[in-house]
């Protein structure tokens, strides 16, 4: 609930959410410039290590990109052998993105410091705490 002395920020969803997310990700911003890799193919990768495949419009859902900038990122991500486009077997007229075993080697390690990062923002909280606050976080995005 809101303080009469509270700025309009202070108790504004949409800043506390961005806020939030800010302060997450800029230390984790230098483990990647320290891999070689830009947080939008970190979300690419991390996102493919988690599924066989996905359709650019799925992928562009999840790495929260348009799909047009998502095509440069996947573009340059193909010449550098992480990623590959292959014809869905569904539907010919669909391409899938999928990780390559190289796009694995990359991201495994990233993935280990991240959850090592999250361990040490979270070292205040309880697991159940956490837990919640996951919960929370998931809900109000399935609910929007």
């Amino acid at each position: 609930m809101a303080r009469k002395e509270d700025k309009f920020l202070d108790d504004f969803l949409a800043y506390l959410l961005a806020r939030a997310s800010h302060l997450v990700s800029e230390d984790y911003a230098i483990v990647l410039k320290e891999a070689g890799i830009d947080r939008p193919r970190w979300r690419v990768l991390a996102s493919l290590s988690d599924y066989d495949k996905m359709t650019i419009g799925e992928l562009a859902r999840k790495v929260l990109m348009k799909q047009p900038t998502l095509t440069k990122v996947l573009d340059k991500m193909e010449e550098e052998k992480l990623v590959k486009r292959r014809h869905s077997k569904e539907d010919r007229r669909a391409i899938k993105i999928a990780i390559t075993k190289k796009g694995k080697e990359k991201v495994s390690k990233l993935l280990i410091k991240a959850k090592k990062h999250e361990k040490a923002i979270l070292k205040n909280y309880t697991k159940e705490e956490e837990k919640v606050l996951k919960h929370v976080l998931r809900t109000f995005i399935e609910r929007l």
